[in-house]
């Protein structure tokens, strides 16, 4: 019975939402989470106005009390993990990962998987009510739920703003407001004093490469990663568009003329790192680039600057600092140094030799 009642709920979430189910933790207004990094109050950002969206939630808290027991979630990734821990939530599954640490609470919790491919066997013999994983994995992920019958959320971790907005919601929904609320002041006192950091300055113009194994592509502002950069005050020579990762050729991107270039993993660093390496040597049109002449090329940190938002944000808003304004040499000094660090570590992190053996099990 209830699993038909879980089922009708998917099925109004997909009216509401566009096809998207759990609209409370994706964003129905990506026009007000593009004021993230232009000095909008934190309250202001947080701020939900969308009807739909608010009436999703409280149908979604409707059905978790109507359950008369605390439910059964898995957390399909990292990030969406991090935020439940957070939000002091028990899980009966959760992802494996071989690069990301995972909470101590969750160390005796079944494990379902690589984010990007849980096992749908383990998810089904789970029973969970609620799967909760990141909107950017959904277009591979929602059928694997649907045919397993579980209700599912998945969570806008598109920008920091989009997590603060998907934790207040998911207090509401599993009655933990409380802890939600805690979270949300702590980014509020923080935003309104890191939004006047870097006002009045002038922004440089960046272009941010997202390495995959044997490719890379442009993030755009409507990443997590161009949304940090945006936060920092950088601007982001992609602008403008409504995806968040686009296909671009180098000829094009030279046209842009970044002022830097900066160089993220999707996953596999070691790979990606070492592809990177490879192309800038030998593709002779990088040595054209004003970014690379003025040595303004710099790898990110894996952890900070990933798919999804994290609590790591202000880690990441830190380690963009003397990148995109340094304030004298000592700071370009520093920041080459760590992207240097970065470079050499991701070259020895062995993820890929870790991945393909968890993928031979």
């Amino acid at each position: 019975m209830m699993k038909n009642k879980v089922k009708k709920f998917v099925a109004l979430g997909l009216c509401l939402s566009m096809a998207i189910s759990f609209t409370a933790c994706v964003n129905q207004n990506p026009e007000e989470e593009k004021t993230e990094g232009k000095g909008s109050a934190a309250e202001t950002l947080l701020e939900i106005k969308d009807k739909d969206e608010k009436a999703a939630v409280e149908e979604a808290k409707r059905k978790v009390a109507e359950l008369g027991r605390e439910p059964r979630i898995v957390a399909t990734s990292p990030a969406t993990a991090d935020i439940c821990n957070k939000l002091e939530l028990d899980l009966v599954g959760v992802c494996k990962s071989n690069i990301s640490s995972l909470p101590e609470r969750y160390k005796d919790v079944k494990q379902v998987g690589m984010a990007m491919s849980p096992d749908t066997e383990i998810l089904a013999s789970l029973e969970p009510d609620w799967i909760l994983s990141p909107v950017s994995l959904m277009a591979d992920l929602k059928p694997k739920y649907e045919a397993i019958g579980s209700e599912w959320g998945f969570l806008n971790l598109r920008s920091v703003a989009g997590m603060y907005r998907s934790i207040q919601e998911m207090g509401e929904i599993f009655g933990r407001e409380k802890q939600a609320q805690k979270l949300v002041d702590e980014f509020t006192a923080f935003y309104n004093e890191y939004s006047k950091k870097n006002e009045g300055k002038k922004k440089p113009k960046v272009m941010i490469l997202m390495g995959l194994p044997g490719s890379y592509i442009i993030a755009t502002e409507n990443s997590y990663v161009g949304s940090l950069v945006e936060m920092a005050g950088g601007e982001n020579v992609y602008a403008g568009t409504d995806q968040e990762f686009l296909t671009v050729n180098t000829e094009d991107m030279k046209t842009k003329e970044p002022d830097i270039i900066l160089r993220a993993a999707h996953a596999l660093p070691d790979t990606v790192i070492e592809m990177f390496n490879k192309d800038f040597k030998e593709n002779d049109i990088w040595k054209h680039f004003d970014a690379v002449k003025n040595g303004r090329v710099y790898d990110l940190t894996y952890e900070y600057f990933g798919m999804s938002a994290t609590f790591n944000y202000p880690k990441a808003l830190e380690e963009l600092q003397p990148i995109l304004y340094p304030e004298n040499e000592e700071d370009k000094k520093a920041a080459k140094e760590k992207s240097r660090k970065i470079n050499s570590d991701a070259a020895k992190s062995n993820a890929t030799e870790l991945y393909e053996k968890e993928q031979e099990k």
